[in-house]
């Protein structure tokens, strides 16, 4: 028979490996809305092996993207998010779900809006802020967004270039707030991204833009599920 320690150490190990990895995907209607690019990075996951121990979390529940997937999220349509961050909206959902892991694809209704990269930035601090205020050991995955060139309606012709300065400053300023317990990856959207083809309105993606979109998160987000399995 073993001894009542090591019994215990072995059902709070195996506790643990249960312990399902919490991931939050947040942004605005290019994630919701119904953000098919989720259900197709699901998939991926699945085909890889990775989702037996993932739980995608958020207040909003998943839409219909033809097939069965876990989809609760945080991509709030028309949200900015200067107004996030100042409105400190993200802390009542993480108080809510409570992940590990947040993947934000945020700031297309900013750029629409002509909101600076400087403002922006500042915005993605406090959410980072927030994010680690919830979990010290946050991992934290954040986009450079894909290109917009609004066709339909409110035409927006400085909005190209508005995009490509924001992307562009992403690198650095995630840099500077990286760190070892709480790290800041950045995810490329944007290389490869057509709005012509891979959008209907220039905005939001189509079947061929939510394809393009999970290639570009699976890696990064796998790398990052990966880690859990390493004691991060």
């Amino acid at each position: 028979m073993y001894p009542l320690p090591f019994v215990l150490t072995v059902l709070l190990l195996a506790g643990q490996s249960l312990a399902a990895i919490k991931i939050m995907a947040l942004g605005d209607s290019i994630t919701g809305s119904p953000g098919c690019w989720r259900a197709l990075l699901y998939r991926k996951l699945q085909t890889a092996g990775l989702t037996t121990n993932t739980d995608f979390v958020g207040t909003l529940q998943p839409d219909g993207c033809g097939f069965t997937y876990d989809g609760q999220h945080e991509g709030h349509a028309s949200m900015f998010a200067t107004n996030i961050a100042s409105q400190n909206l993200l802390t009542g959902w993480l108080a809510a779900t409570k992940p590990d892991v947040v993947m934000m694809h945020l700031g297309t209704n900013d750029v629409w809006s002509a909101k600076s990269p400087t403002e922006l930035l500042g915005a993605y601090a406090t959410l980072v802020k927030q994010m680690r205020a919830s979990n010290s050991r946050m991992k934290i995955l954040v986009a450079q967004i894909i290109p917009l060139n609004p066709r339909e309606t409110s035409p927006c012709a400085e909005c190209p270039q508005r995009v490509v300065a924001l992307d562009q400053a992403i690198p650095q300023w995630a840099a500077g707030l990286n760190s070892t317990e709480s790290p800041i990856t950045v995810v490329d959207c944007y290389t490869g991204f057509n709005p012509a083809t891979d959008t209907g309105d220039g905005v939001h993606p189509n079947e061929a833009g939510n394809e393009k979109l999970a290639d570009a998160w699976f890696a990064p987000l796998a790398s990052v599920i990966r880690t859990f399995g390493e004691g991060s």
